[in-house]
């Protein structure tokens, strides 16, 4: 096989050629701002996966959670999301800080069709800002503010094929790594052990989700 990067699409006119034209629905059903309805739908999702990228290019995806309304809609434009603890590594942040750019897929429990939000973001430690928005455990020393330029109802095939939410069609729990393995793995410190890794993520949780 050939190098998939020698020989790869460099064009979007290439790539049009690839598919057929785009349906005149699915370019229609971008309203550009929160509306009632993507307000309702942004209250109800516990999770949201946050896309960003560098000056760069290096591109990053981090799934932000909290309980349902975690996420506060400021206006028909602009939403914000509050800063929880995490690892530090301060990725999405980062980016956002160097970038300016922002993309959203908001998830609903049990539910297969998706809210997409993108355009452009700033980290903001605002006070007022962040005494408006919900905490998640701790109050958020930043909060991620995005200026919808699109806002859509995404699909739903994805789940449906992958049938995620039917615990019928998920791993059995053995077939796979623990967390603690793949930490343990990826971490390459001589002498831990996947035993004190899992009492190290037994903490973490116990002491850091607040």
């Amino acid at each position: 096989m050939d190098d998939p990067f020698e020989t790869a699409v460099t064009s979007e006119e290439e790539l049009r050629e690839l598919y057929p034209p785009v349906l005149e629905r699915a370019v229609r059903k971008d309203i550009g701002s929160i509306d009632e309805l993507s307000r309702r739908l942004i209250g109800g999702a516990s999770i949201v996966f946050v896309a960003t990228h560098s000056a760069e290019g290096h591109a990053d995806v981090t799934p932000r959670g909290g309980q349902p309304g975690f996420v506060t809609v400021l206006d028909e434009h602009r939403l914000a999301i509050p800063d929880a603890t995490g690892n530090q590594r301060l990725d999405s942040l980062a980016n956002i800080v160097d970038n300016g750019r922002v993309g959203l897929i908001f998830v609903i429990g049990g539910r297969d069709t998706t809210l997409r939000v993108n355009g452009r973001a700033c980290v903001s430690a605002d006070p007022e800002l962040l005494e408006r928005i919900e905490p998640v455990g701790k109050p958020p020393r930043t909060a991620i503010v995005i200026e919808a330029e699109e806002v859509y109802a995404h699909c739903p095939k994805a789940f449906v094929r992958s049938k995620l939410w039917d615990p019928e069609s998920w791993p059995e729990p053995g077939s796979l790594p623990t967390p603690a393995e793949v930490s343990m793995a990826h971490r390459r410190e001589p002498g831990l052990t996947v035993a004190a890794v899992e009492e190290e993520q037994r903490e973490s949780l116990r002491t850091r989700l607040a």
